[in-house]
């Protein structure tokens, strides 16, 4: 049993001498960063986007390996779309911690600086398309005479909704 699986596990103290916080910061391009410094170690970057969650009381950015947490920053979402994979009308996202789910189309949405993203986790979290998996997704983007987009994909048309525009 790791000390993640007991109840009170979000709500003990930090090890002495330490706090919750980090200055881990995972940047919009899906980049991890610690006090200012890129995150060079393959291994290392891979674990924490292995550990990305959620606090269960006050819902900010973790990560938790099951032995200790902590919060850290996410610039933009938590998770990046590496790759799509298409089988007929059906196709299945692979994510940034390593793991793969099926695209759910009706989610998909584009964001700012026209970049599209898309809930991953049961809805629990955005992911934000890598430049190589858009670039995959475009031939399936159609624009209308309006300008508005839309995703035409397994025999339907799922309108994007576009990101407000803050003056």
């Amino acid at each position: 049993m790791k000390p993640g699986d007991h109840p009170e596990f979000f709500r003990l103290p930090p090890p002495e001498g330490r706090s919750r916080e980090s200055t881990i910061v995972l940047d919009a391009e899906g980049r991890f960063f610690h006090d200012g410094v890129a995150v060079t170690h393959p291994g290392m970057a891979k674990a924490f986007s292995s550990w990305i969650a959620r606090h269960p009381d006050d819902g900010r950015f973790i990560l938790n390996n099951g032995y200790d947490w902590s919060y850290f920053q996410v610039e933009d979402v938590p998770f990046q779309v590496i790759s799509l994979q298409f089988s007929g009308s059906t196709a299945s996202i692979e994510l940034s911690d390593g793991s793969a789910e099926p695209f759910e189309a009706q989610s998909l949405r584009l964001g700012p600086r026209d970049a599209l993203y898309v809930a991953v986790k049961g809805g629990a979290f955005e992911a934000r398309f890598s430049r190589g998996a858009q670039l995959a997704l475009s031939p399936l983007l159609v624009e209308d005479e309006k300008g508005a987009l839309s995703l035409d994909f397994g025999g339907q048309r799922v309108r994007l909704p576009v990101p407000s525009r803050k003056a």
